[in-house]
């Protein structure tokens, strides 16, 4: 059976049913908290954008994280659009190209977790708390960038570690920031509420 087009994809939840072999995924965190995850199957969630930090995120929560019959949402959140814009163009649904492809990539490097792609328009913050409170979400995994040395020399955040650090303090579920280090280091910066830029070489 051939697989369901990139158009239907955002609309099915259920996720493709090809069988793979799976990743060798046996890592735990318990250092920063994944061992409080006790639930079988967990939903992990991903807010993505065009940004390279988003899609490194992602690919870390496919491979670290979402296990075997877990669900892994991604999550974009479009700006909502002006009143006079609605007047002009009618009221046309978000587009969904960008978590259909992204959506599309993580079912084919790992078909045994089921992915949906959701597009929210909203405030970030905002839209991130409602949709982890209705969804259930167990995890939340966020890109995070490098400051600019000019920001770091005046101890100052981008927006991007703001966002990531305000999702740490009042998303009512496990959150993880994720930043990639580079090719010199290697690994991954992982930020919790339990612990800032944990170094994992894995």
């Amino acid at each position: 059976m051939p697989p369901p087009s990139e158009s239907s994809f955002v609309s099915k939840k259920e996720g493709w049913k090809t069988a793979s072999k799976r990743y060798n995924n046996n890592f735990e965190m318990e250092g920063v908290g994944m061992n409080m995850i006790k639930e079988k199957r967990k939903r992990v969630m991903v807010v993505v954008d065009e940004s390279i930090h988003s899609k490194h995120a992602m690919l870390w929560a496919l491979t670290h994280v979402a296990n075997k019959g877990d669900m892994l949402t991604l999550l974009e959140i479009q700006n909502t659009p002006s009143s006079n814009s609605n007047e002009n163009e009618g009221s046309s649904p978000p587009a969904n190209h960008l978590v259909t492809s992204l959506g599309t990539l993580c079912k084919a490097c790992k078909p045994e977790v089921e992915v949906e792609a959701l597009v929210v328009q909203g405030p970030k913050l905002a839209t991130v708390v409602n949709q982890v409170k209705k969804l259930e979400v167990s995890v939340l995994v966020l890109g995070q960038n490098n400051s600019s040395p000019f920001l770091q020399c005046l101890g100052m955040m981008s927006s991007t570690e703001k966002f990531v650090e305000q999702c740490i303090n009042n998303v009512e579920c496990l959150t993880i920031g994720v930043r990639k280090q580079s090719r010199g280091i290697g690994g991954y910066l992982i930020s919790t509420r339990w612990r800032k830029d944990f170094w994992l070489l894995a």
